[in-house]
């Protein structure tokens, strides 16, 4: 019986078909591949999203009523907001409690003097080892976001009359600022990222009722 092979055509109509499934694949593959980076990408982002509202929740949480010293003097002031001091946008100082520090071992205490800014679009965290610091202390930095439009700050507090006494408010009317001697009763951070839009948390603090 005689037997017969394949043609030049039909080799080239299989390379032709082989051919084109590779491309296609490839062309699979590669958009599985990048849909992958993208979704690494935005998860990354979350996460870091994630860890920074965990650490303004656990800073404000541990908020104390220390005032800290200005240049030196006394001051009474234990929580300033609202304001744009060397930010971009609004800014928050205030003292926490709670900085590990196992057996005082390390020469400072378990006070944590923090502030929050806006500086080029990112969202920073700054501290200082001591509450009083000497004159010309630098603060460490550390920035906890990227790509931020614009980051607010408002409060819940008890009203001030014109003897610097505090009267109860029964009214939850957030205000856009504070500059007070006593912590106020809650605290809300807004922002705005180019990845998530806007996000708000609101905190009550050292047991508040709202």
């Amino acid at each position: 019986m005689k037997q017969r092979g394949f043609t030049l055509v039909e080799i080239m109509v299989a390379v032709s078909i082989f051919a084109f499934i590779s491309v296609a694949s490839m062309a699979v593959l590669t958009t599985v591949l990048d849909s992958d980076a993208i979704s690494s990408e935005h998860f990354d982002k979350f996460q870091r999203l994630q860890r920074a509202v965990v650490t303004i929740e656990r800073d404000l949480q541990q908020a104390v009523p220390r005032p800290v010293r200005i240049d030196g003097q006394t001051n009474p002031i234990v929580m300033r907001g609202g304001e744009r001091n060397e930010s971009d946008n609004e800014s928050l100082a205030f003292v926490r409690s709670g900085w590990q520090n196992p057996q005082m071992m390390l020469p400072r205490s378990t006070l944590q003097a923090v502030a929050y800014r806006v500086q080029d679009g990112n969202l920073e965290r700054l501290h200082t080892n001591f509450v009083d610091n000497v004159i010309g202390t630098e603060p460490k930095v550390r920035v906890l976001l990227e790509g931020i439009e614009q980051f607010k700050v408002e409060f819940i507090a008890d009203i001030e009359d014109e003897t610097n006494s505090i009267t109860n408010s029964d009214e939850l009317n957030w205000r856009e600022s504070y500059v007070g001697a006593v912590l106020p009763k809650a605290v809300a951070i807004e922002f705005i990222t180019k990845d998530f839009g806007l996000i708000r948390r609101e905190f009550t603090l050292n047991g508040a009722m709202l």
